[in-house]
């Protein structure tokens, strides 16, 4: 086999081929790369695997934006329907339902955004608390040395 026929196996079937070469170990934790490295180790052939590219983010778009959007197809589709145009009716329902499920998305995010910054400034000020009362206790506790010094020099 090369490496054109590992890499189009599925993980199944790499698990079954990495099973009959006794040198590697953990297979069924192996992800596909890993598995068709290892075989190809196994076998002593050199192999060059190729990552996929990483799918890019979209921009981030205002919601209010995409709300004007839906306001306008919104307007588009009723003039279709005076019309009496089904075709296009149906046409803009389905992206009105595509944007607004956009915009449901994004108030998620938004939000889940707002959850992790909360924690994270909770946190900070939850040290912040902890450092103050460490610097009032040791305050506290190098003025009573300091008193019990001046107890004993006054006794001497």
């Amino acid at each position: 086999m090369e490496e054109k026929d590992l890499t189009k196996m599925t993980v199944t079937k790499l698990r079954e081929e990495a099973k009959k070469y006794t040198s590697i170990q953990g297979v069924h934790i192996m992800k596909k790369e890993e598995l068709i490295r290892a075989i190809a180790d196994a076998r002593g052939e050199p192999i060059e695997i190729k990552k996929k590219p990483k799918k890019k983010k979209k921009k981030a778009v205002n919601i209010s934006e995409v709300k004007k959007q839906i306001r306008a197809l919104r307007a588009k589709k009723e003039e279709a329907r005076k019309e009496k145009n089904k075709k296009e009716v149906n046409r803009l329902r389905k992206k009105i339902k595509l944007l607004k499920k956009q915009t449901r998305k994004f108030a998620k995010e938004k939000t889940e955004e707002a959850a992790v910054t909360a924690k994270k400034e909770e946190k900070k000020g939850e040290k912040q608390q902890a450092k103050k009362e460490e610097k009032k206790e040791e305050s506290t506790q190098a003025g009573e040395e300091g008193k019990q010094e001046e107890k004993k020099e006054e006794g001497a």
